[in-house]
């Protein structure tokens, strides 16, 4: 099945923009950060929704990441900016470990002010431990009002463990999160921590490219399709591949719609 086959409607529940000044370089430094070659054009609004909608995609969850506390606000306000100009954009806000927990919750409550729908933190670019207990502001500001992205894992890495999300999880369970990169970037024997755990979720991206069929199928079974969100971590991988290889999984019609956007359109509640 390739992506011009399938009559579901498709959300890239994860991808990141910058502005156009900044793009070219934001996207090199991504690819050396992961040692991976980028081929993909520069993280820019515009070339998100030329790759996307050429794959089919309609709506797509926007983000980028702080790794200073004086750039939250100004990539937020230019989050929003995207956000209202483009109604096919889903926004999450950025948020620094060094802001205070009251400067913390006045950011979560001026996002959910402007239509934001949830969070994006990445431990490994911010450094910081998911369980260190001077972040837990984040997820306690954060529980009931909107769900956390967090990147997870990265076998050069101690900050993103499986483990350390798992902890917290069961320490907050009125926050809700998202574990991207089906659980554990290059971790993936180590998810089966989140079992049991109902306020967690995944995504599907940075991970299709790297691990088989098998594992894929082994990881959605472990919790259940409507657990799972599709994304392609653009500018990391173009759509078109990335929903090739997702495509290749044997999901019913049921289970694929959930992953491509129904289970994120219930959370985000769009």
């Amino acid at each position: 099945m390739h992506p011009g086959e399938i009559n579901m409607e498709i959300i890239d529940a994860h991808a990141h923009i910058y502005p156009e000044k900044i793009a070219a370089k934001a996207t090199d430094t991504i690819g050396i950060f992961y040692d991976i070659k980028m081929e993909m054009p520069a993280g820019t609004t515009e070339n998100l929704l030329l790759e996307g909608k050429s794959a089919g995609i309609s709506r797509f969850v926007v983000h980028s990441v702080a790794t200073t506390a004086h750039q939250v606000r100004s990539i937020n306000e230019f989050i929003k900016r995207e956000i209202d100009a483009h109604p096919e954009f889903i926004g999450f806000i950025t948020l620094h470990q060094d802001l205070s927990e009251e400067e913390i919750v006045a950011e979560i409550d001026w996002a959910i002010a402007n239509n934001f729908k949830g969070i994006k933190l990445h431990p490994d670019f911010q450094k910081f431990y998911i369980d260190d207990e001077a972040v837990e502001k984040f997820y306690r500001a954060a529980a009931g009002k909107l769900p956390i992205l967090l990147h997870i894992g990265d076998d050069r890495y101690d900050y993103s463990k499986p483990f350390r999300l798992a902890s917290m999880a069961k320490k907050y369970p009125k926050t809700n999160f998202i574990a991207a990169h089906f659980g554990g970037y290059r971790c993936w024997s180590e998810v089966s921590v989140y079992q049991g755990l109902d306020n967690v979720w995944f995504d599907t991206c940075s991970a299709l490219p790297m691990i088989d069929t098998a594992e894929a199928m082994r990881i959605i079974k472990l919790f259940g399709a409507d657990r799972f969100f599709f994304g392609t971590d653009f500018p990391m991988w173009d759509a078109s591949g990335e929903l090739e290889r997702f495509n290749k999984l044997p999901l019913t019609d049921t289970e694929r719609e959930m992953i491509l956007s129904g289970n994120v359109k219930k959370l985000l509640k769009l």
